[in-house]
């Protein structure tokens, strides 16, 4: 514990010389408490003064680069959920630059042989200096042999030490999110603890390559057969906790339309794929590029669309990916009544809510659209009304959605620099139409028949115990010698009475520890 508050004050005093603090109290007030704290914390440190010319979501983007790779993730998350901070501040952090100064050519070369192994290092060859350095991992080309074939590969390489310090200040931005958590009331709806967990969750698979390196295979698998979608190669005898070798990109960048309009190919069709080959991995697959932002897209000269980049994945369950199908399907049929249907039946919307308001309220966001090119439809409104619904009727923030929504909004914005034309919605109705048919159709009711009978199957010879065990409870409940109710609050007030009391102890201990910090800084 007193480990964990040392790193906090750490961060505390970081955050407050970096100037990262002035401008989130100019975002957002920050309370006097934190305040005080912040300033104890703070006393004898330089801090930095940001330029005046620039946005608060630019001098905050200008903070967290110069305060390393832990906050320009944090950054890069926060990115993904204008819930917590707005649409506008959410558009400015997308501009965050992940870039750092690589490490040693040499260092590279080490980790390199070390994690691959002496055989395998032996047989890459012309690895060149890295071509593109960021706060968790750098890329360098190089030559393999596979089969007695020499390919062109990208090997990416992750930097030394990376996940011992990311981890540790993230140990300390937890302890602050549960503190805030629990002393500001307001804040609990943002499951700040949650966040934060989400994003050791995300960050730790982004800092094991292996697990990229899966994904990337997954999605390789999942669209194999999609036209005009191709996932590089991976090569797993390269491939290391540490290390990721696969084919080297042989396209342009997608956001040089120039030289795509050169090679002859259609923009409209390249813009239109995107989305769809988006909807497809979303709503089919359950499994999707998270981070398909304009420097992770590729097009070949066969007018194939090469993602790159593979740390960020989205995921869905068969629940949400029904739910996101019938919602935009909705959307798109102008069918809001349908539509806060299935938010009521998924459990997103309180059941005391009004339908009819609920309705009400879609249309509101809904009805602009229809009639409008994309060029003249501002996703960023549309989430910001999206979720100022969702506050207003207390509902819950669905975290594994928020970053497909977020991606939407990025992919909506490549395809509409493409092609100004675009109606998203147009080019969705099919994607969604034929998941929806495949859905509801015979096939998938027998699959769902059978999967609800052999499961009821598997229970029938627990039933005997099971019909035993209720009966004795009914007869207890019936002689007075069981309240459910009154266990079930003796149970909740005695877990609400050990959190107050550690939240009670971590603030005696910060306090504590500032002191010490006043005396040591």
């Amino acid at each position: 514990m007193i480990k964990r508050l040392l790193q906090l004050i750490k961060i505390a005093r970081k955050l407050a010389s970096s100037g990262a603090l002035d401008t989130i109290n100019q975002l957002y007030k920050i309370p006097l408490t934190l305040k005080i704290f912040f300033d104890l914390v703070s006393i004898g440190s330089q801090k930095k003064i940001l330029s005046h010319s620039k946005s608060s979501g630019e001098k905050l983007c200008d903070a967290l680069e110069g305060m390393g790779t832990t906050f320009i993730k944090l950054g890069q998350f926060l990115a993904t959920r204008p819930d917590i901070i707005g649409n506008e501040l959410a558009n400015d952090l997308e501009k965050l630059q992940d870039k750092l100064p690589p490490f040693e050519f040499k260092e590279a070369k080490e980790i390199l042989k070390k994690e691959v192994g002496n055989a395998q290092f032996h047989k890459i060859t012309e690895i060149s200096e890295p071509i593109a350095a960021a706060s968790i991992a750098q890329v360098h080309l190089a030559k393999i042999k596979v089969d007695g074939k020499e390919r062109d590969v990208a090997i990416k390489i992750l930097r030394p030490k990376i996940e011992k310090i990311f981890n540790d200040e993230l140990d300390a931005l937890m302890l602050f999110a549960y503190i805030i958590e629990n002393t500001l009331k307001k804040t609990r709806r943002l499951k700040l603890v949650e966040v934060v967990h989400l994003l050791r969750e995300i960050t730790n698979i982004e800092m094991d390559l292996r697990f990229e390196a899966a994904a990337a295979n997954e999605l390789f698998e999942n669209t194999k057969n999609d036209k005009g979608f191709n996932v590089p190669q991976i090569y797993w005898e390269y491939t290391s906790k540490k290390v990721l070798t696969l084919d080297k990109v042989n396209g342009v960048s997608i956001r040089d339309h120039n030289t795509l309009k050169e090679k002859n190919i259609d923009l409209k069709n390249i813009a239109e794929n995107l989305i769809q080959h988006f909807l497809r991995q979303a709503v089919r697959d359950g499994f999707f590029h998270a981070d398909m932002h304009e420097g992770n897209l590729f097009v070949d000269d066969n007018g194939n669309i090469v993602p790159v980049d593979f740390g960020i994945m989205g995921r869905l369950d068969k629940y949400n990916k029904k739910y996101l199908a019938e919602i935009l399907y909705g959307f798109i049929k102008r069918d809001y009544v349908k539509v806060a249907e299935v938010h009521f039946q998924a459990g997103l919307v309180p059941e005391s809510a009004s339908k009819e308001e609920f309705a009400q309220a879609l249309r509101s966001v809904g009805e602009p659209i229809f009639g409008q090119n994309i060029k003249d439809i501002s996703g960023g409104n549309l989430l910001s009304q999206l979720f100022e619904i969702t506050e207003k009727f207390n509902m819950a923030t669905q975290t594994q959605l928020l970053l497909l929504q977020k991606t939407m909004v990025v992919v909506e914005g490549v395809a509409r620099k493409l092609y100004p034309e675009t109606n998203i919605w147009n080019v969705s109705k099919p994607i969604l139409e034929n998941w929806l048919e495949d859905l509801k159709g015979p096939k998938a009711t027998i699959t769902s028949a059978i999967d609800t009978s052999s499961e009821i199957l598997k229970r029938i010879p627990d039933l005997p115990g099971f019909m035993d065990k209720a009966n004795h409870a009914l007869q207890l409940i019936a002689e007075g010698k069981l309240n459910l109710i009154n266990s079930n609050n003796s149970s909740l007030e005695m877990e609400r009475l050990r959190l107050k009391s550690f939240r009670n102890n971590i603030l005696i201990s910060i306090l504590g520890v500032v002191i010490v910090s006043l005396v040591v800084f």
